[in-house]
């Protein structure tokens, strides 16, 4: 069926996770800019009038609904892309997708998921391909 892949990952690293996505065919996905902490609680700042806590940092949400097959291709980009090798890369939770309906056509499942060139179309592609 279909998945929910929701990430949160360094403002700075938005636009690396955006082209690799669009690499591997992924065209259609939500940011939202967002503030919070994981394990780490934040960070120490240091500066003249001395130490403080920031507890709260900004961080980018991306959401993207794509088929099964594609998640572990997707979740790998990701982590590839957003990785720095520092506390506060970010972490991928992966939900079930009841149902996706597609306002402006009525499209339920996966044709309300699939645009023109998008993994799904590039994979249909290659299976008719090999076929061929």
């Amino acid at each position: 069926m279909t998945k929910k892949i929701e990430a949160f990952i360094r403002e700075e690293k938005l636009s690396d996770v955006k082209e690799a996505l669009h690499s591997i065919g992924i065209v259609g996905m939500n940011v939202v800019e967002v503030h919070g902490h994981g394990r780490g609680g934040g960070v120490t700042l240091t500066g003249r009038s001395g130490s403080y806590q920031v507890d709260m940092l900004p961080r980018v949400q991306l959401n993207i609904v794509l088929s099964d097959h594609n998640v572990d291709k997707t979740v790998e980009t990701i982590k590839r892309a957003a990785h720095t090798g520092s506390r506060g890369d970010g972490i991928i939770f992966i939900y079930p997708v009841e149902q996706v309906v597609r306002i402006r056509t009525g499209e339920r499942g996966m044709e309300a998921l699939m645009y023109e060139g998008d993994i799904d179309a590039r994979r249909l592609a290659e299976i008719a391909e090999l076929s061929a």
